[in-house]
């Protein structure tokens, strides 16, 4: 029996990266009704003000902050009402000293005021409002450009639109921008038992996991899934369907066959396929050992022989393609939540441990539980918020130690 030449993770990346570093990145311009989740291509800079006048940030009186001074709640200031700014409407009139006009919340302030006095201090009293609090300069108001100044850098390249993005988007007018192309994404899953999800499996068989599994967890990250397949172990099956794969592809996912079993023909196959083909065969990581990687020159295609157990196949993903995904896109790595492990925990020297775990809120800080299973129940993971990784060069965790948890 021939052993897996193992790689660590750290390494299987850098030979990841010296094939794709140079990988043209294309991009097209969206609208903001077709930007929600894509990543940004280039630097955003704003094209106006944001504001774009002062406007109120509180319902109350636009005034001048010195004549409220020393006001308070026995000795209020009166100030003569001198008109009232409606909303959307321009405050096409000025406030002298001693003088004060009602403004809505976003209403527009007229000039010389630079503050305004929230209505729940101030009553009016004939033609004069009496104000109970003083109001410093710039109190309840948003100076033009205080947010944003035109010119100014909005959102970085690499940035993923989310509703937040696009509420800036649209705050300065821009409705159209440049976004990265997906990666496109082919998953096939390999095995005699696999029975697609709506077939009753009789004995012997099972449904497949991987493929829905894997299909949701590269949409997550960004990529366009641009076909999936199930196929029996048959080698020359699998040569046939991956050549087609990678003509469609920038990543092809194959899940199952990637050990050293009598049926476990991806390894060839990728290499039989794809030219120069597989450059790594097996990972110094639990769960994730027999991982295969390959690639073709003439198609730019990345080809990942996945273990064909759910958890192990996941965890691969995230640590392979979803890290590939963020660093040629320019995104940030994954948030990850400090916590302390609840319990001891073995590692295993020399692989790098992947351990399922549960969060829990304990006063101010997370305890993370261990989720113990097998890498063939995918329940595993349903019952996780996330992971913590265990170094190879570390013989485990111990009860209370600091851990950072990789949200899943």
């Amino acid at each position: 029996m021939n052993l897996l030449s193992v790689d660590t993770v750290e390494q299987a990346r850098e030979k990841i990266w010296a094939c794709l570093k140079n990988r043209p990145l294309k991009s097209e311009t969206v609208s903001l009704d077709e930007g929600l989740g894509r990543i940004l291509a280039s630097d955003i800079f704003a094209e106006e003000d944001i504001p774009a006048f002062n406007r109120a940030t509180v319902d109350g009186y636009a005034v001048h902050s010195a004549d409220t001074a020393g006001a308070g709640e026995a000795i209020p200031v009166f100030l003569k009402y001198s008109g009232e700014v409606s909303m959307g409407e321009s405050a096409n009139f000025s406030i002298g000293s001693g003088e004060c006009a009602y403004v809505p919340t976003g209403g527009m302030l007229p000039a010389g005021a630079d503050a305004v006095a929230m209505v729940e201090y101030c009553e009016t009293a004939g033609g004069t409002i009496a104000v109970y609090e003083a109001a410093a300069s710039g109190a309840g108001v948003a100076l033009a450009g205080e947010d944003v100044k035109k010119g100014a850098l909005l959102l970085l390249r690499g940035t993923q639109i989310r509703p937040q993005e696009a509420g800036a988007l649209s705050a300065t007018g821009i409705t159209k921008f440049p976004v990265f192309v997906p990666l496109r994404l082919s998953i096939i899953s390999t095995g005699d038992e696999l029975v697609p999800p709506e077939q009753v499996p009789h004995s012997g068989k099972i449904r497949d996991i991987n493929t829905n599994a894997l299909k949701a967890l590269g949409l997550r990250r960004g990529y366009n899934v641009v076909s999936s397949e199930i196929i029996r172990d048959n080698e020359a099956s699998l040569e046939a369907t991956l050549r087609h794969a990678t003509a469609l592809s920038d990543v092809v996912v194959i899940s199952g066959g990637s050990s050293k079993g009598e049926k476990d023909s991806t390894a060839s196959a990728i290499s039989r396929a794809a030219k120069p083909g597989v450059f790594c065969h097996g990972l110094s990581l639990k769960p994730g050992k027999p991982t295969i990687l390959g690639w073709d020159e003439e198609s730019q295609t990345l080809l990942a022989g996945l273990p064909g157990h759910p958890v192990a196949a996941m965890v691969v993903f995230e640590l392979l393609l979803g890290w590939l995904h963020d660093k040629l896109f320019d995104r940030p790595p994954p948030f990850a939540v400090p916590a302390r492990i609840s319990c001891n925990v073995p590692g295993s020297p020399g692989r790098t441990v992947c351990q399922p775990v549960i969060l829990h809120l304990e006063g101010d800080s997370y305890l993370a539980e261990p989720v113990f299973g097998k890498s063939g129940m995918i329940t595993t993971l349903t019952r996780a918020d996330g992971y913590v990784k265990i170094d190879l060069n570390k013989e485990g965790l111990k009860k209370g130690e600091s851990v950072m948890v990789q949200l899943l």
